[in-house]
């Protein structure tokens, strides 16, 4: 007896397997501090919100690169794309929140990643979120725990606190989700001559989605 590749593809999927690629995992992750996250600590901050909690923000950097990320898509056969590229590695650094109630995205482009940056950022969220209590999710990164920050997270620890995330877990990091939908949707399979043209599509990608914040909601925050 023999099979075509079709037929047994269909045994297969009969059987419950599903044709897909494998998912990486940190070998660093504590996977028990992951689920406390998830079950105790994360809840807890959500029963608080609109109370003494006003804002829950998600937290972190990305750097959109001009190198041309290719993945996969539909072609005829024997037409596949080919896509120009510079060969440089150029590219558009941004710092956001993700508002885990609202949907909203707050992002701003900076020249580089420091203390003194990310200072400043949490300084123009303050002034974005003029009212109410901010509790900012984040990473574990060293900036994120400089100690140029303490002097102002103390001035205004009754305006915001940072809640730091398990080590090696960007899968609870909400906000990681609109990095890959913003490089789907608008950056990868696609060809920029210029720096100024990522930055022009990546903030009309945020600018957009600002205004359907119930689809950020959906795609990104129905998850815990």
């Amino acid at each position: 007896m023999s099979y075509s590749l079709q037929g047994m593809s269909l045994v297969l999927h009969h059987l419950g397997f599903s044709h897909t690629r494998p998912t990486y995992t940190l070998e660093n992750a504590y996977p028990v501090k992951q689920q406390t996250f998830v079950e105790d600590i994360f809840p807890a901050l959500k029963k608080l919100l609109n109370e003494e909690i006003h804002h829950i923000l998600f937290q972190d950097e990305s750097m959109t690169q001009d190198y041309q990320a290719i993945q996969k898509t539909w072609f005829l056969k024997g037409k596949q794309r080919i896509i120009p590229t510079y060969g440089r590695h150029q590219g558009v650094k941004l710092i956001g929140t993700l508002n885990y109630e609202t949907g909203e995205i707050f992002c701003i482009e900076e020249e580089t990643y420091d203390a003194a940056i990310f200072l400043a950022f949490l300084e123009k969220v303050l002034a974005h979120y003029s009212t109410g209590k901010i509790i900012m999710i984040l990473d574990n990164a060293r900036i994120h725990h400089a100690k140029l920050l303490q002097p102002f997270l103390q001035a205004n620890q009754h305006r915001i606190q940072l809640v730091f995330l398990p080590p090696y877990s960007p899968q609870l990091n909400l906000i990681e989700g609109l990095w890959k939908w913003m490089k789907e949707a608008v950056i990868n399979n696609v060809f920029f001559s210029s720096t100024s043209k990522i930055k022009q599509v990546v903030h009309s990608f945020i600018d957009a989605q600002n205004t359907q914040k119930d689809v950020v909601i959906n795609r990104l925050c129905g998850r815990f």
